[in-house]
């Protein structure tokens, strides 16, 4: 049986994902200061009642499912995963629920995706870099028997179907391999070193297979270029992230040491810091990314996927994650994937 099993790292990192959402989710807007006169002490954070989340949760649930049937339909590729994911994002886009403020890129993008004979590349935002591509994209990194190039081929495409932009892209790809490099047990110390040295070997990859003709839209004179311009702003953030846990500072917004997290290599390396600082203190590391000044839900949210794959869901209270939201999803989900 492998560690992933054992340890059911798929309902740990989505749940997690889920708690971080939604104890972010309060606090996002605002600085440091008000949340700390809103919340009290950072280090005491308590799960709002009820434990509602927002988009990101739901859309993670979104590529949940899409992925899931994709899976269930035969071997991944593009077609196939395009198909189901674009169809739940639609629903998603159409449902009552959408009312957690999502962000523009995602709301104009599915808005075009509607039409079943537009190409997907004409509704993809080619200039947007948001978070919202990589705050969803953990169950690629979590669902089981995916080649490399099938996770990252699929990371980037279901990036794309909203956000074109290359460093949403690479900070996709990226962030699915963090996540399954702590399923399987890779060492947290050495996350940021192997998260570098796969920026390096992907930096001029262009999955055409997976992306089409996407890059075309851009004003970039070959895929090879667009797809690095990607990687390059990744592998700047993640030298920015290295930086800082050299010179751990857990007290200070970490915000302020590699970006509010509103774009995605940000959001990226802002949830990889809060986990690295306290790798030991999972529920402190998502109190420490709702305690921020940026896009708190989805830092912590991220922050909370990466705890949750490497320590499984005994990381959670069990008061915490008996209420979340969607919670039966998640379970539904992580219980298929740890199988």
């Amino acid at each position: 049986m492998s560690t992933t099993t054992t340890k059911r790292a798929a309902t740990g990192s989505l749940l997690g994902l889920a708690l971080g959402d939604a104890l972010g989710f309060p606090t996002e807007f605002n600085d440091v200061p008000s949340i700390l006169a809103k919340c009290g002490p950072w280090r005491d954070m308590e799960l709002p009642r009820p434990a509602i989340v927002t988009d990101d949760t739901q859309m993670t649930l979104a590529l949940g499912r899409g992925l899931r049937t994709a899976m269930e339909r035969g071997v991944l590729g593009p077609k196939r995963l395009e198909r189901p994911v674009r169809e739940e994002f639609v629903d998603w886009f159409r449902s009552p629920e959408n009312n957690r403020a999502p962000g523009r890129t995602c709301l104009v993008a599915c808005d075009l995706l509607r039409a079943e004979d537009r190409p997907w590349q004409d509704a993809s935002q080619i200039h947007s870099k948001g978070c919202g591509a990589n705050m969803r994209v953990a169950p690629i990194g979590l669902a089981p028997g995916l080649s490399d190039d099938q996770r990252a081929g699929a990371a980037q495409l279901q990036a794309a179907l909203t956000h074109g932009h290359p460093t949403a892209l690479a900070a996709s790809d990226l962030t699915a391999h963090a996540v399954r490099l702590l399923a399987q047990g890779a060492e947290p110390t050495g996350l940021v070193g192997l998260l570098r040295s796969y920026a390096y070997d992907n930096r001029t990859r262009y999955h055409e297979q997976w992306l089409g003709d996407l890059w075309t839209r851009s004003q970039d004179p070959s895929p090879e270029h667009f797809i690095a311009r990607g990687w390059d702003e990744c592998l700047e953030i993640l030298g920015r992230l290295r930086d800082a846990l050299r010179d751990p500072s857990p007290e200070t917004d970490p915000c302020l040491a590699t970006g509010a997290g509103w774009i995605a290599e940000e959001a990226l390396a802002t949830g990889l810091l809060c986990f690295l600082l306290f790798v030991g203190e999972p529920v402190t590391a998502l109190r420490r990314a709702a305690c921020s000044s940026g896009d708190s839900d989805s830092i912590a949210c991220l922050a909370g996927a990466f705890a949750g794959a490497h320590h499984g869901p005994d990381a959670w209270p069990a008061e915490w994650a008996d209420r979340i939201e969607y919670r039966g999803d998640l379970m539904a989900l992580g219980a298929l994937w740890d199988a």
